[in-house]
């Protein structure tokens, strides 16, 4: 609610939800988000995975073959952020990489976790 001042002068807003414009000629449009995705408990486990073993891999010996999963570990992070679950055709990608690059990710605990992860996603 707007009020004037003690002066007589100005506007005192008390408090506004959503959007709004002071002036002449002002025009606001507002729109309410709706709400995310529900999310998945694979997915947030899967995404988990994927970003600690993309920082154990930032700190590998770089091969073509980690090279090559770090892009897909990426690929497959921002596909979850964005849209909420990796894809089918994601999860067999990064599968792939996994086991191209199996001689590192065996050595990481990281590496085993998105291995699972991916294993119970693309059902064993």
């Amino acid at each position: 609610m707007a009020t004037a001042d003690e002066r007589g002068k100005g506007i005192h807003i008390g408090s506004v939800r959503g959007a709004f414009a002071i002036g002449d000629h002002n025009t606001v449009t507002h729109h309410e988000g709706g709400s995310a995705p529900a999310a998945d408990p694979a997915q947030e486990e899967l995404l988990r995975a994927v970003r600690a073993l993309r920082d154990d891999l930032a700190r590998a010996v770089q091969s073509p073959q980690v090279t090559a999963l770090s892009g897909e570990l990426a690929e497959t992070e921002t596909e979850i952020a964005d849209t909420g679950a990796a894809g089918p055709g994601r999860v067999a990608r990064l599968r792939t990489a996994l086991a191209d690059a199996a001689a590192v990710v065996g050595l990481l605990a990281s590496g085993a976790a998105v291995v699972q992860a991916v294993a119970a996603l693309a059902g064993g």
